[in-house]
């Protein structure tokens, strides 16, 4: 995740940079893709470090900030999160998590993996990551930072297919949004027809 990677999740230069070179950023971006566009979660860690006055995340500060502190630099307008409160607090949770079993080092979920499955439930551990969120980030992993340990597309399920436009894993610019978007759009319309 040396900089030789080239996103386009946030639609924006420096915080597709920041995303690219920080694994942490990326994680945090994936935990804050709720309820707000993608581009805006993806954003998000670029303006938390910002407000940090940081070139880049840190799990050890982050986890040590005051809590009230932390909410309030979330919720600074423009805030980063529509839930600045609440997802200021998965954030720290997420931090706190890394601090004590990867010694605060994001990159270290997926460094030395021997499998897809053994990734996805490191993923899955994570403080506010689902299921479904650990196979997106797995899938992003695999199609965009070149994480592909054995069986990452299996694990990863429908989101580590070939061609899809399921999800921020399939984001590489302006069009491939368009496509996710419309898939989510269709996705959500089946499922409140069917419920």
């Amino acid at each position: 995740m040396e900089g030789m990677v080239e996103l386009r999740l946030a639609q924006d230069p420096e915080a597709d940079a920041l995303l690219a070179r920080s694994p942490l950023a990326a994680l945090t971006g994936m935990l804050l893709d709720q309820q707000v566009p993608m581009e805006r979660a993806f954003g998000g860690p670029l303006t938390i470090a910002r407000r940090m006055e940081a070139a880049d995340l840190d799990a050890h500060e982050i986890a040590a900030c005051d809590p009230e502190r932390f909410a309030a630099l979330m919720a600074r307008t423009p805030a980063v999160h529509r839930y600045p409160g609440s997802m200021g607090k998965r954030v720290q949770q997420l931090c706190a998590y890394l601090v004590e079993h990867y010694d605060g080092d994001a990159s270290a979920i997926w460094a030395d993996v021997p499998d897809g499955r053994t990734l996805l439930r490191r993923l899955n551990e994570l403080p506010g990551f689902g299921k479904q969120k650990a196979q997106i980030f797995l899938a992003l992993l695999g199609k965009q930072f070149g994480v592909t340990p054995e069986g990452w597309r299996e694990a990863a399920g429908a989101y580590g297919e070939e061609g899809s436009h399921r999800s921020v894993a399939d984001i590489t610019g302006p069009e491939s949004l368009v496509k996710v978007r419309e898939f989510k759009k269709a996705a959500k319309a089946a499922a409140k027809s069917q419920g």
